[in-house]
């Protein structure tokens, strides 16, 4: 394939997060090329976009021929222009079935065929709600092509600038439509101006609407900047006389005139109404402003946290009990667990643990989330919470006590390199680690392999239907809790020459971190000693199964590796 040239393939298969491969009918023969935005199946014309070390990407140009699975109308009519969805032409069940096997397709290098055991792998749990179930939208104001009219809706798949109106949004409840429509028509009735990113010139910048699944409310907030008048009450009017399924609770002006294109107030005025809600999940309260972090699929959450409480009670370390059984200064308590919720958010699990454990200490970097979970927690009566301001890396180091269970839900990036040893170390029992990007997930297992974890239960949650997002909930186990005696060894007094006592894997990372500024895996070092002659010992670093695969080290690494074997003389 060549840069520019446009051809035309069958995709192969969709890889997480939405990346198609497709296989094309060249002059060399068949290639593959990796074009996003495409279903499997599909007869497709793209051009190559990307070429380099013999890996293509391309853009999608057309779709020739549909998928047999692919529905003649699908869902959505704004499917395929708008960029929040992925899979709105297929069946829900087809849609399980892709992000199930794209979760195990980046899994089974680090963890074998794990999910063909069914007394580890419980499947993919669909959302409650398959239609209507994001109770938070941000609509942005814009043109759908520049100096074109006024829109209001979602940015244009690719696009950074362009508008998509919405106005039949299917991942969101009649109500927000109607809000949608609403809004739109008193802004074009006024002639006002849309927010310009590169002019900084303008009105209107976003339209964020928050729903309350328990009270069927909505919270409506314009973001507007101070740059033009206009009549906010008109809008306050158009609201209250919508005929709805539920009810406003309260609309809000935002101002903000920062550069910046988020959504974050200078200053918030309340319209009429109240300026927040009460959400209930799992009979916890939480209280939901416009700028709270909450999870934005309310009965798709409540399934999450579900995999993660039985998660939590199948390790044993955590009993189960009544919420409420014990009184504030009950001495039962010292019986129970000290469990650290890392990248804690809002604090949603630590207050679903916190009735079954001693004390529960949660870490976020977000400083606004800690304050809501402070709060929330003290709206539900509960007292064994502590929340933490601060980077997980960081603050861990910190806090005196030590954890006898951990659950870890970090952001899309997954786990900071230099926070999993820390965390390791620990040495707890079971933990459960919850995943949004299953990438980031099998880059971070292997460590907790190598010290000696497996994975004991695995599953998927579907919390956000028609996208290419998907949850993934692992519980890890030490192989043998009960029988693990820590022992500390003098290498030397081990049958072993003075240089093999040197190499220690801990010894070999350091040093390439040191000279090379990156990191290698102890998977890595075992492979580079086996391809100079050294041999491991008996079952060490053998795969989980025999018809696994295990990642190859890349050559940089593998230079970085022998040259550290050569200074150790080891080689």
């Amino acid at each position: 394939m060549k840069k520019g040239e446009i051809y035309e393939g069958i995709v192969e298969k969709v890889l997480f997060p939405n990346k198609g491969v497709v296989k094309a009918e060249t002059g060399e023969g068949v290639e593959k090329c990796v074009v996003k935005n495409v279903l499997p199946g599909q007869k497709i014309g793209f051009r190559v976009t990307k070429k380099r070390h013999g890996d293509c990407e391309g853009m999608l140009m057309s779709v020739i021929e549909k998928a047999a699975d692919e529905k003649a109308v699908p869902n959505c009519p704004h499917f395929g222009v708008c960029g929040g969805c992925a899979y709105q032409s297929l069946s829900y069940e087809k849609q399980l079935e892709i992000k199930k096997n794209q979760v195990l397709y980046l899994l089974r290098p680090v963890l074998g065929n794990v999910g063909d055991d069914p007394a580890v792998f419980e499947g993919i749990f669909s959302s409650p709600d398959e239609f209507g179930y994001k109770n938070k939208m941000e609509f942005s104001f814009g043109d759908v092509c520049k100096g074109g009219e006024l829109a209001l809706g979602l940015h244009k798949r690719g696009s950074f600038y362009d508008v998509v109106p919405v106005p039949e949004c299917r991942i969101v409840c009649d109500d927000i439509r109607k809000v949608i429509t609403a809004v739109y028509d008193e802004c074009r009735k006024q002639g006002l101006t849309y927010y310009h990113k590169m002019s900084h010139e303008g009105l209107l910048r976003h339209l964020v609407v928050r729903r309350s699944e328990k009270n069927n409310s909505l919270l409506v907030m314009l973001v507007t900047t101070s740059k033009e008048d206009f009549d906010i009450d008109a809008f306050a009017k158009r609201l209250k006389d919508l005929e709805l399924q539920g009810t406003i609770s309260g609309f809000l002006h935002c101002i903000n005139d920062s550069l910046a294109d988020n959504v974050q107030a200078d200053e918030l005025r309340v319209i009429f109404g109240e300026d927040s809600f009460t959400e209930e999940l799992l009979g916890l309260n939480f209280k939901v402003t416009p700028f709270s972090f909450f999870q934005t699929n309310s009965k798709g959450a409540e399934v999450l946290y579900d995999v993660v409480r039985r998660f939590s009670l199948m390790g044993g370390t955590i009993k189960e009990k009544d919420r409420g059984d014990l009184p504030e200064n009950s001495d039962s308590k010292g019986e129970l667990p000290i469990v650290f919720d890392l990248y804690s958010g809002t604090g949603t699990i630590a207050q679903l643990l916190a009735p079954v454990a001693k004390k529960v200490i949660g870490v976020e970097i977000v400083e606004e989330a800690v304050e809501s979970a402070k709060n929330n927690a003290t709206l539900n009566g509960l007292v064994n919470c502590e929340f933490i301001a601060g980077d997980v890396l960081k603050v861990i180091d910190e806090i005196k006590e030590k954890p006898d269970f951990i659950i870890l839900d970090p952001p899309r990036d997954g786990i900071h390199p230099k926070a999993l040893p820390k965390l390791i170390s620990y040495g707890v029992d079971n933990l459960v680690y919850i995943s949004c990007k299953p990438t980031s997930l099998a880059r971070d297992l292997p460590a907790f392999l190598e010290a000696g974890y497996t994975v004991k239960k695995l599953a998927m949650v579907d919390m956000f239907p028609w996208t290419a997002n998907v949850e993934t909930v692992v519980l890890l186990s030490q192989q043998n809790p009960d029988n693990r005696i820590r022992v500390k060894v003098d290498l030397d007094e081990l049958d072993e020459t003075g240089a093999e006592a040197k190499a220690t894997y801990k010894r070999i990372t350091g040093w390439v971190q040191e000279h090379y500024g990156f990191h290698v895996t102890n998977l890595n070092i075992a492979q580079v000693k086996r391809k100079n002659g050294i041999v491991e010992r008996e079952n060490y670093n053998k795969p989980k199964s025999e018809d696994s695969r295990q990642p190859e080290t890349t050559p940089e690494k593998e230079r970085a590796i022998t040259e550290a074997l050569k200074h150790l003389k080891m080689i």
